[in-house]
């Protein structure tokens, strides 16, 4: 799977066009099976399996599975600078997702431009659009782990966007086909019949074509958590193993 660490970015992302699979990814050769939490004064990385399960970093110090690990000074000062770098990364993460949200308001805005909708319905949509995108940006703001975007969760928020603004659209367009099939244009009614059904899907590849856009920023990740792979090797839980909170392809495990 791709880095949880840009767990929160993503699904942010792809929530918030209601885009069930955005097409963006972290271009780095890192991956985790862990999910992270950021404590005021730890970071606790958690996973059903294997051992361990969870890990707490904490002003130097490193447990795994509630037993303490033994460090020398140089594994202290390797814990001590990824938890420094990856609380500094996380506010870069909010901000590609706070962008990915900005990105796919302003897409659905250029694509409902297009529908010449009434000016009663562009502004209810307008205005529903705004108080979902503030919830999803206050969402992004509150979270402090991945937890809050796993499972299902980036897909109820896109659905709720979907469930919340097509409608709209929809009845419009339903009443301007209504108007043209009273007046006799059969063809102006069909095509835009077709349109409000079609909507959904044709909406959600012109989405993530904008949404790219967003790429170079992701990749502007890369290095940080290239860096955090790096710090973190060596290092061993309590039983001697490898730890591995972040596995990148192609780096062998350093000898101890």
């Amino acid at each position: 799977m791709r880095t949880r660490l840009i767990l929160l970015a993503m699904s942010a992302v792809a929530a918030s066009g209601a885009v069930t699979a955005a097409p963006l990814a972290l271009h780095c050769p890192a991956s985790s099976s862990y999910d992270l939490t950021v404590q005021p004064d730890r970071l606790v990385f958690d996973r059903t399996g294997p051992a361990p399960t969870r890990v707490v970093m904490e002003r130097g110090t490193l447990a795994t599975d509630g037993t303490p690990v033994a460090l020398n000074a140089e594994d202290q000062d390797r814990v001590t600078l990824f938890e420094r770098d990856l609380r500094a990364l996380l506010p870069r993460v909010r901000q590609v997702a706070q962008r990915g949200v900005d990105m796919a308001v302003q897409a659905i805005g250029d694509e409902a431009s297009t529908l010449q909708l009434s000016p009663a319905t562009r502004q209810a949509l307008d205005q529903r659009l705004a108080i979902d995108a503030d919830a999803l940006r206050r969402r992004i703001d509150a979270s402090h782990s991945t937890h809050d975007w796993q499972g299902d969760a980036a897909r109820q928020l896109g659905n709720q966007f979907a469930s919340d603004l097509a409608p709209i659209v929809a009845a419009d367009l339903g009443q301007q086909a209504l108007q043209a099939a009273m007046s006799g244009d059969l063809d102006t009614a069909a095509r835009l019949r077709d349109q409000a059904t079609d909507l959904a899907t044709t909406l959600q590849p012109r989405l993530e074509r904008r949404l790219l856009a967003l790429q170079p920023q992701v990749d502007a990740l890369c290095p940080s958590v290239e860096r955090l792979a790096g710090l973190q090797q060596g290092l061993r839980d309590a039983q001697g193993r490898p730890l591995h909170l972040l596995d990148v392809s192609g780096r062998p495990e350093p000898q101890r």
